[in-house]
């Protein structure tokens, strides 16, 4: 009989147990983050800049090409600097070239490709082409096809409510909770300053008071009962010039009354009061349609949308505009632009590497700006400009610009300090501004100087610059004097041997060692109580500002580069102990940061109904941290910041974050054309209205300056919402999205093309 064998005795030992778990635990480790979506793996995305700024920033770190000192106009020099120029029209061509050949077309500012907007922040360089392909147009109509398949295949697609297509965020498939950060929100505490209140201060002081046009803030008893949106009769403006009227700009009643002009007085803004308030809508231009698409619009423009031919003629010989059939085309030159304004630049920054465009230098003020060639090819560079002009100094300039996509305003360097806080900008440019600067104790300069940051640059580009004509010596003799005793230093004084013109470049002190050296106190220091930020009619002054010194305060560091100078949290924003709604500033910083980039992304870019690649030019009405502009960085748009008089004054820290805003009083009209932005934004703006000026005719300003086809996203109250609501539909804007949480509403509305009949 056959015994079997006893089995081998198979106990695991610990150690095998330790050495399996481990292993078991690496595979389920290596399975979740495979599986793990990108949005959940919290990595932080910052604005990227565009391929050619990148190149240029390596380049322009070389050692090899780093200039100190004044430039000069040895032969050999000027040789090598041909070359360099050169070199980088050839980089230029080949960017233009191979963008050209990409899949998509051109996708300018982080645009994805398809009908969405990126909120990653990448942005590639257009191509300029004048005629971009028609097969561009028929590839964004395939994609929006697709795009309606899918919609309607998916189960959470949207169904309209009723028959005025209006639908709630719910239902278009965006996330509730992030609505819910607006009622967190709120503003609770206002322990800041207000513009209104500075700029107040600022005129007592200078024993200075506003005209009776220039009130800032409104008596109890001067406000009017509004009239019922339903009572409402709409008439179409008949007087001259209508469909480019500007209330504040155009007020012949005001201006006849002036008691001089001789330092512009009758193009700075006079506003229009109780019954000289015009109740009317302004008309549309025979034949209107909806404008060019960004970043063909920098090219060409519908002649019919700005039918001033003015410049076309007085322009000719220097390339800023010319007419083609129904168009009007933009061949990116200007009087100093003789090659093109993207020669011009790359001309600044091979004269000064240090100004590193789109990474040390991210804002600029473009001062007499013409067509805003410059602000516009600025864009490539990753710089975001603020052009200005005086209205009607040239025909419709700056509403040829604001047609084509780019930052303009209408404003002149007369008596009035420009309505931007201190240190505002990186640099200020003159391009033939025809400004006197060296006129009037230079306070003209001076007006510059308050706005240039510590450190940072004026560029000066005149015939005074490179010419030798008696009147362009003497001028370049005085302002050079002037700009020697404000103790800039001249760095850059260059002419570009291919087309003649010239350049010179200043820098503003970064402390006051040079002050405190001066032998005469010529331009004098402002006085220690004068508040440099104060710019709401406040008369120009001609002194020096100190620069700030210490830790924690305001315009003692340059902000860090671009692009993650937009996130980053000013320094000086941590002496401040209490922020907009009651928390510490820095907390409240970050915490608006992160919420307006969950709005933008969960709710506006998908819920809103809103086609974002016709949108360009946004007004943010009540901008606060600038969180919202801050968030459509990466998107094919650019956004102004507008920070209300009477509302705490945070523009400062808006401007430190390399985004460009400025001060206004919804009391009164903007100054601007009619048919100016594509979006205008107002986050609890109406609520603050309505206890002073009341919301009729801020609305109607509203309808003056948004484009027929553009949009007005409102947040605010149910109640003050509940009267908003009709008086857009009085004006036949048609309610595409309405939402409601508690007592808080946000509503989207697009303007029409709808005017009166008379």
């Amino acid at each position: 009989m056959r015994v079997a064998k006893p089995m081998r005795d198979r106990r695991k030992t610990p150690m095998y147990y330790l050495i399996t778990g481990v292993f078991a635990a690496i595979l389920i480790l290596a399975a979740i983050a495979f599986f793990r979506s990108p949005s959940e793996q919290g990595t932080e995305v910052v604005p990227q800049t565009n391929e050619a700024a990148s190149q240029m920033g390596s380049r322009e770190n070389s050692p090899s090409e780093a200039r100190e000192g004044e430039v000069t106009k040895e032969s050999e020099k000027e040789s090598d600097f041909e070359q360099e120029m050169d070199a980088t029209e050839e980089k230029n061509l080949e960017d233009k070239q191979q963008a050209d050949h990409e899949k998509d077309g051109d996708k300018v500012d982080g645009e994805k490709k398809d009908d969405t907007p990126v909120d990653n922040g990448e942005q590639k360089k257009d191509s300029d082409a004048p005629d971009e392909d028609k097969g561009e147009e028929k590839k964004v109509e395939d994609k929006e096809e697709e795009k309606k398949d899918e919609e309607t295949q998916s189960k959470d697609a949207t169904e309209k409510k009723d028959d005025s297509d209006t639908a709630t965020i719910e239902e278009l498939g965006t996330n509730k909770t992030e609505l819910e950060l607006t009622v967190e929100n709120k503003e609770v505490s206002n322990t800041w300053t207000s513009q209104a209140n500075e700029s107040k201060q600022e005129m007592k002081k200078e024993d200075v008071l506003p005209s009776a046009d220039q009130q800032t803030e409104k008596k109890p008893e001067e406000k009017q009962p509004e009239q019922s949106p339903i009572d409402m009769e709409w008439k179409l403006c008949s007087f001259s010039n209508a469909a480019d009227y500007i209330p504040c700009l155009d007020n012949q009643k005001a201006i006849k009354k002036l008691r001089s002009r001789s330092h512009y007085e009758h193009r700075e803004r006079h506003c229009p009061t109780g019954d000289d308030i015009k109740k009317c809508l302004a008309p549309l231009p025979s034949g209107y349609q909806a404008h060019v698409n960004w970043p063909q619009s920098r090219k060409q423009v519908w002649y019919s949308n700005v039918p001033h031919p003015g410049l076309v003629s007085y322009k000719k010989d220097q390339n800023w505009v010319k007419k083609k059939d129904d168009l009007l085309l933009f061949p990116g030159g200007g009087t100093q632009f003789k090659q093109g304004a993207q020669r011009y630049i790359d001309f600044i920054q091979i004269s000064l590497p240090d100004i590193a465009w789109g990474k040390h230098v991210r804002t600029v003020l473009d001062v007499g700006c013409g067509v805003a060639s410059f602000g516009g090819f600025l864009f490539d560079k990753n710089v975001i400009t603020m052009s200005f002009a005086p209205k009607d100094e040239h025909e419709a300039q700056v509403q040829l610009a604001l047609e084509r996509g780019i930052p303009a305003i209408l404003a002149v360097m007369g008596t009035q300090r420009l309505v931007y806080p201190s240190y505002a900008y990186d640099i200020a440019h003159c391009a033939r501004c025809r400004v006197p600067w060296h006129v009037d104790g230079g306070r003209l300069l001076l007006e510059l100087n308050r706005l240039i940051r510590p450190g940072g640059y004026f560029v000066w580009s005149a015939t005074p610059v490179y010419k030798n004509e008696p009147e362009d010596v003497q001028i370049w003799k005085d302002t050079k004097a002037l700009a020697d005793n404000m103790c800039w230093k001249m760095i850059v004084k260059q002419r570009d041997p291919k087309t003649g013109v010239g350049i010179a470049i200043f820098q503003k002190p970064k402390d006051n060692t040079c002050y405190q050296k001066r032998q005469k106190n010529e331009p004098p220091m402002c006085d220690e109580s004068d508040n440099r930020d104060a710019a709401w009619y406040v008369p120009m002054q001609s002194c020096l500002h100190k620069i700030p010194e210490g830790d924690g305060i305001r315009g003692t560091r340059w902000p860090q580069e671009w692009p993650q100078r937009v996130n980053a949290t000013p320094d000086w924003l941590g002496t401040i102990p209490k922020g907009l709604f009651g928390k510490p500033a820095v907390e409240e910083f970050e915490s608006d940061t992160i919420h307006w980039q969950h709005v933008v992304q969960k709710s506006y870019a998908r819920g809103l109904e809103i086609d974002w690649t016709v949108i360009r030019n946004v007004m943010d009405m009540k901008a606060g941290y600038g969180g919202f502009a801050a968030a459509l960085v990466g998107y094919p748009v650019w956004v102004l910041n507008v920070v209300p008089v009477t509302e705490p004054d945070t523009l400062p820290i808006i401007t430190d974050r390399g985004l460009i805003g400025q001060y206004h009083d919804w009391c009164e009209s903007f100054s601007t054309y009619p048919r100016t932005y594509d979006l205008l934004h107002a986050d609890h703006l109406f609520s603050r209205l309505k206890q002073s000026c009341g919301v009729v005719n801020t609305v109607v300003e509203m309808d003056r300056i948004l484009r027929p086809g553009g949009w007005g996203i409102f947040r605010d109250t149910t109640t003050i919402l509940g009267e908003i609501e009709p008086l857009l539909k009085s004006l036949h804007w048609e309610i595409r999205v309405s939402y409601t949480q508690e007592q808080e509403q946000l509503i989207a509305a697009q303007k029409t093309s709808w005017r009166p009949s008379s």
